[in-house]
């Protein structure tokens, strides 16, 4: 096994992977939810995914740490509570960006770190099928996992010593593939697979059970409309 492999392998074994999320203010996140959430509930909706996806990752063995890219002030406080590190996104130039910008923060701290660069729309997240994954890419210098879709990315692995190389957004999986990164096919982890971008998505990520911060604005909603 190469050595920037190992050094991910134990990396992962000893539950040092350091997790970067990128957040957008929460006036501009999940646009295409509104059409079925409302213009009201769509922000709150955002942050709950990102609270939800925070907390299972920090619930996650495999986990050190999170770092939160973000200049939502609500989002920075809320997540700050749950015990991420919140810096904020000096580039302003776009989710990729972010990411670099979040993975550099860490490895300013800790130059040998692990990274990984999640979605913040994860809320049905398992620890334990994130932890799976994280095994997983452990094996490899840079991993990513695929979305339900299989179009795009929702999680990218960089091991100690290897650039992270984010290329989020639209057909992902085809850059991340292209850029060398393996593809971690595993089954039984849709959790860290079903992001949330629209209504549909929502009623499948309620299916496999929600985090506490999503149920409750969901019944909230369901609620409001009885």
């Amino acid at each position: 096994m190469p050595a920037a492999a190992k050094a991910a392998a134990g990396a992962a074994a000893a539950g040092r992977w350091s997790l970067v999320v990128p957040l957008k203010p929460l006036r501009l996140a999940k646009s295409r939810l509104a059409a079925s959430a409302g213009d009201a509930l769509r922000p709150r909706l955002a942050l709950a995914f990102a609270q939800d996806t925070v907390a299972a990752a920090l619930a996650c063995p495999a986990v050190r740490d999170v770092v939160v890219v973000t200049d939502d002030p609500a989002a920075s406080e809320r997540l700050a509570a749950l015990g991420a590190r919140v810096v904020p996104d000096s580039p302003a130039d776009g989710l990729n960006a972010a990411l670099a910008h979040g993975a550099r923060a860490v490895r300013e701290a800790r130059p040998r770190a692990a990274v990984a660069a999640l979605n913040a729309d994860l809320p049905a997240l398992r620890p334990a099928e994130l932890g799976r994954v994280l095994t997983a890419a452990g094996a490899f210098p840079r991993a990513f996992l695929a979305d339900a879709a299989e179009m795009g990315t929702t999680l990218l692995t960089a091991a100690p010593g290897t650039e992270l190389r984010p290329a989020f957004g639209g057909a992902s999986r085809r850059r991340h593939l292209s850029s060398g990164a393996v593809e971690i096919v595993l089954a039984g982890v849709d959790s860290v697979r079903r992001d949330v971008d629209t209504g549909d998505d929502l009623l499948v990520a309620t299916e496999l059970g929600l985090g506490r911060h999503t149920a409750s604005q969901v019944r909230s909603r369901t609620d409001t409309l009885r």
